[in-house]
């Protein structure tokens, strides 16, 4: 590795990343919840399970697990602490911006999810974006979930990241 690339890897992996990455909030499975997914990273195997309550369309109550690297560890504590009351609209447009200032040259996330911002080092690194993208996803699954008569079906969600911002998650046939 030349130094250029050790540089941008430590910038990558920042010590704002590494605290959001210690700290990831809501993470004490739920109840009777309306809606549970789980995303995974075939790249990298990645995987974050979302369970989720709503009142009157709204995130009421939340629960992660999130098994993946520091990055997508640092996205899934700024989604979980800014998540409640959120709408799946509010959500959609969260992970539209993210993969968007990922992907391309889009401008991170309007608020509440702007700390995401902190994250766009990890442009150049194609390999990381879906791993960041997982907690959304799962989160955006959840949602359509709780309105299915399915609800607890915990099938992988798949990865977003293929089909490209604005596009629904894709359901896998095999239940895990």
């Amino acid at each position: 590795m030349c130094m250029g690339e050790e540089a941008d890897l430590i910038k990558l992996y920042s010590q704002r990343i590494l605290e959001l990455a210690a700290n990831i909030p809501l993470t004490e499975p739920l109840d009777s919840p309306d809606g549970r997914a789980r995303a995974r990273s075939p790249l990298c195997g990645s995987t974050v399970t979302v369970e989720l309550i709503l009142e009157e369309g709204k995130v009421a109550k939340f629960s992660q697990d999130v098994k993946a690297c520091a990055l997508g560890q640092a996205a899934a504590s700024v989604v979980g602490k800014n998540i409640i009351g959120r709408t799946r609209s509010q959500i959609q447009k969260a992970f539209d911006q993210l993969a968007a200032m990922l992907q391309s040259d889009g401008v991170p996330p309007d608020p509440p999810f702007d700390r995401l911002y902190l994250l766009e080092p990890a442009k150049q690194y194609k390999n990381r974006h879906a791993s960041i993208l997982l907690t959304l996803e799962a989160t955006l699954s959840a949602f359509d979930r709780a309105g299915s008569t399915d609800k607890h079906d915990c099938r992988d969600a798949g990865s977003n990241i293929r089909h490209g911002p604005g596009q629904p998650p894709q359901q896998q046939s095999e239940l895990s």
